[in-house]
């Protein structure tokens, strides 16, 4: 699949979709992000923006699809699209989830996919592999390295 991909700053990520929305662009089909940690780019992120444009009657693409990226850093400058796509405020939630990415207009983002205790952004390059979480862990303190902290035990004794 060919997509045509376009760089729009991120203070202008509303405006850039809005267009596109009015161009024709119905459906969001995803929005990440990625981290160039450690490959010397600044900022360090990029929000991906994916579209496609659907005709109403057969469900088939009209357009070439549009991929819209927009490099960001750790201070909260791009804006919702939820008002836009509906579905956006799970991506979005996502992206902070993950990654820890703000949005500039969504101040009290939940967490999506981790429990509220969860600290850090996993998705995050330089998120600790072996970090111990709150919540996560054996109950009986056992140290990660044993042989047996992966291992499931039954609850359930069968004779």
């Amino acid at each position: 699949m060919n997509w045509e991909v376009r760089q729009v700053p991120p203070e202008r990520n509303h405006e850039a979709l809005k267009s596109l929305k009015e161009e024709g662009y119905n459906l969001l089909v995803d929005l990440t992000a990625v981290d160039y940690s450690g490959l010397g780019r600044t900022p360090r992120f990029e929000a991906v923006y994916r579209l496609a444009s659907l005709d109403s009657d057969t469900g088939l693409e009209t357009k070439p699809r549009i991929e819209l990226r927009c490099a960001v850093g750790e201070e909260p400058v791009l804006r919702s699209v939820m008002s836009l796509w509906p579905v956006a405020d799970w991506l979005e939630r996502e992206i902070w989830d993950m990654f820890g990415i703000p949005f500039a207009d969504r101040p009290q983002i939940k967490r999506l996919l981790m429990y509220e205790g969860f600290v850090g952004h996993p998705l995050r390059k330089d998120y600790p592999i072996a970090k111990r979480q709150p919540l996560i862990g054996p109950p009986s303190g056992e140290r990660e390295d044993s042989p047996s902290f992966n291992i499931v035990q039954p609850t359930i004794k069968y004779e």
